[in-house]
């Protein structure tokens, strides 16, 4: 199948609204849990994940940590404008651009864009450590569907600190609600570390200490990389075939250690990504290892759209990974960072990942072609099965463990 000619009316089911989680449940592991295996569907609860895994076997999570992103201003004439801060405006990474002080510019979704004249400053003021902090913003230049947004403050505080004063949590427009003071700790996963996502990586909302200890209990190896989560995961399909929809494009960071234990994993257990970003991670792993034995130059470590269906697919997966990480210490890097713009849909060649924990997704969604790529047609059966027997659906949702027919070698 050619993912380019897919038409994502193809990959839709009704989803009442009373099924989508508008909170989460007063524990988070007391989720429900939906396992498929070769077309074998099986229903638990989220504490009993390790029982369907294995020593040896590895986990892989997304650390990201969700930032306070959006920001509201009422105006004296009573036109309310929203802002959602998404990227650094220079590139840089969100962490070390939430530490400057005093002025910083990001790319923002801006609501009710009209209402705010260029070089028409938005002045918030607010209280931080005692002292009277003033925020201005003006609006820049258009980017694709955001703005350059030049943020000034006449304080020492850092930007991230001044977002966390003022700026409330990004919850999905599917949320039909405002912040409740839950969110900001429930709207995060325990381990959250690296600041600079806009949305959650939601697969990862259901682990506590108790299941962590289980898995423990088990002998199955957990490990961390970071792709922050931007906006993009919510935009809709519009085209009327995949070829035209521009897929978003995220910033990942990769540490060494984690290649060698994917590595090892391989070959004696196998790897579960933990959300739908680890997995486009680890797959854009694959990719950039393909492009070391290519001998491609490295002008920017970015994987494209529709890279892997253009590229050679027949490498082992070793010696993918063996590559990247020659490359890495040829240029003595601890970590990898760059980009990816990974579209998984059906057709795609899985390299790296066996299962997937995942919640349900919306309908026409490139989540759901990610899903339906993994499991192929069964996709239907499962989510009708969670339809039928109550399970709730989306961020705040319940979970499911996918497993993958085929492993590459």
């Amino acid at each position: 199948m050619d993912p380019r000619k897919i038409s994502i009316l193809d990959f839709t089911y009704s989803l009442p609204e009373n099924r989508i989680a508008q909170h989460p449940l007063a524990e988070r592991d007391a989720s429900r849990l939906l396992v498929y295996q070769e077309g074998k569907i099986t229903d638990t609860s989220f504490q009993h994940l390790p029982d369907f895994l294995s020593p040896n076997d590895l986990l892989v999570f997304n650390d990201t940590r969700v930032i306070r992103a959006r920001l509201l201003y009422r105006k004296p004439t009573g036109s309310r404008i929203e802002l959602l801060v998404l990227d650094p405006a220079n590139g840089i990474d969100p962490t070390q651009a939430l530490q400057v002080t005093g002025t910083a510019e990001w790319l923002s979704l801006i609501g009710n864009a009209k209402r705010w004249k260029p070089e028409e400053p938005l002045v918030w003021q607010l209280q931080l450590a005692g002292r009277a902090i003033q925020l201005q913003a003006i609006k820049g230049d258009k980017q694709d569907d955001a703005y350059i947004v030049r943020f000034n403050w006449n304080s020492p505080e850092t930007f991230g600190e001044i977002l966390e004063a003022i700026g409330r949590m990004p919850l999905p427009p599917y949320m039909d609600r405002d912040e409740e003071p839950e969110d900001a700790e429930r709207y995060q996963t325990v381990y959250a570390r690296l600041p600079g996502s806009v949305a959650a990586p939601t697969a990862g909302l259901h682990f506590t200490e108790r299941v962590f200890s289980k898995l423990r209990e088990h002998g199955i190896g957990v490990d961390w990389l970071t792709l922050h989560v931007g906006a993009g995961t919510f935009k809709p399909v519009k085209s009327p075939t995949m070829q035209e929809h521009p897929m978003h494009r995220e910033r990942l960071i990769v540490r060494r250690e984690m290649i060698v234990r994917l590595l090892h994993a391989h070959e004696s257990g196998r790897v579960i990504a933990v959300g739908t970003t680890s997995l486009r991670t680890l797959e854009s792993l694959y990719w950039l290892g393909c492009r070391v034995l290519a001998g491609k130059p490295e002008a920017e470590v970015c994987i494209g759209q529709w890279e892997p269906y253009e590229a050679q697919n027949d490498v082992p997966v070793q010696d993918a990974l063996t590559a990247l990480l020659r490359r890495m210490d040829e240029s003595n890097r601890t970590a990898l960072s760059g980009h990816t713009q990974l579209l998984i849909a059906p057709g795609y060649s899985f390299r790296v990942v066996d299962g997937l924990v995942t919640n349900f997704h919306q309908p026409e969604s490139t989540l759901l072609l990610l899903v339906a790529a993994f499991i192929g047609s069964d996709w239907r059966t499962v989510y009708h099965h969670a339809l039928a027997n109550g399970y709730r659906f989306l961020s705040y949702g319940d979970s499911s463990l996918l497993w993958r027919k085929h492993r590459a070698q």
